[in-house]
């Protein structure tokens, strides 16, 4: 690899240990804001308390939060009570490594790789923490919605910014409408609303036409893997498999292929 694919791989390495502290803590910071509050709660947000071992309870030192380095250093293992690391800390840093590298690939060290970068970081953290815990925050949809917007008006993305907003607008107005009607007539919720806003995000950033074949995409792979859960048997006990990581992974897809070429090769009318 050349210098600035390896700056790339060195910065998505230190955003990917973020990306760890995002899936860990954005889900508590928001269970926590239901509950109330007093002046004896200790503070919990994404800076304190320090990173420190789950177990122990010990808090960590800089020659422990190495992305990688640090996990193959310790063996697997808090350095202080031994107690094994989860493998998906080092893999959720290469992950967001590749995802940077392969953008500097693609588009160099520009303003439009930096953007795609931080569309695909976001989609990761966004999948980790909907698969673990069933929530899309509002902290992540949000922005990634208006950096859609904003990268689109700037012209770091190529999508016209007419475009983006009907993105955007479509594809919170479809999902709401299609959940909002399940709901009526069986009585039940078939999605939350950080679906809607998830799907709004993508619509800014791939356009309108592109959320017919993203839901679809996302539609089937979703299918494919509840039903091999439910064949397993490790379905969760509610039944219910998020689909925000499925709408993340199509959108992702769609946004390294061309929307239109992609269903043309499957046959589809292109707009």
């Amino acid at each position: 690899m050349n210098l600035n694919l390896w700056l790339a791989f060195g910065v998505g390495l230190i955003l990917g240990s973020f990306v760890n502290v995002l899936v860990h803590r954005l889900p508590r910071m928001v269970m926590a804001s239901f509950e109330p509050s007093n002046d004896d709660t200790p503070r919990f947000d994404l800076c304190l308390p320090a990173s420190h071992c789950p177990h122990c309870h010990t808090p960590l030192q800089i020659k422990h939060l190495l992305p990688v380095l640090s996990f193959v250093w310790l063996k697997g293992r808090c350095g202080f009570c031994k107690y094994p690391i989860g493998w998906q800390y080092p893999t959720v840093e290469l992950l967001t490594a590749l995802i940077w590298t392969a953008c500097a690939w693609r588009w160099g060290l520009t303003s439009t790789a930096l953007c795609w970068a931080l569309f695909g970081t976001s989609l990761l953290a966004l999948s980790l923490i909907d698969w673990q815990t069933t929530l899309l925050p509002d902290a992540l949809t949000q922005p990634l919605l208006w950096l859609g917007l904003i990268a689109s008006a700037d012209q770091w993305v190529a999508l016209p910014l007419t475009q983006a907003v009907w993105g955007a607008v479509w594809g919170y107005g479809a999902l709401w409408s299609i959940a909002t009607a399940f709901e009526r007539i069986t009585g039940k919720q078939g999605m939350g609303g950080g679906d809607f806003k998830l799907l709004a995000a993508l619509g800014a950033w791939l356009g309108p036409f592109a959320l017919i074949p993203l839901v679809i995409l996302a539609s089937f792979t979703g299918a494919i893997v509840g039903l091999s859960l439910q064949w397993r048997h490790r379905l969760p006990a509610n039944g219910y498999v998020p689909f925000g990581p499925f709408l993340a992974a199509a959108g992702a897809f769609l946004a390294w292929e061309n929307p239109a070429q992609f269903m043309q090769s499957l046959g589809w009318p292109a707009f």
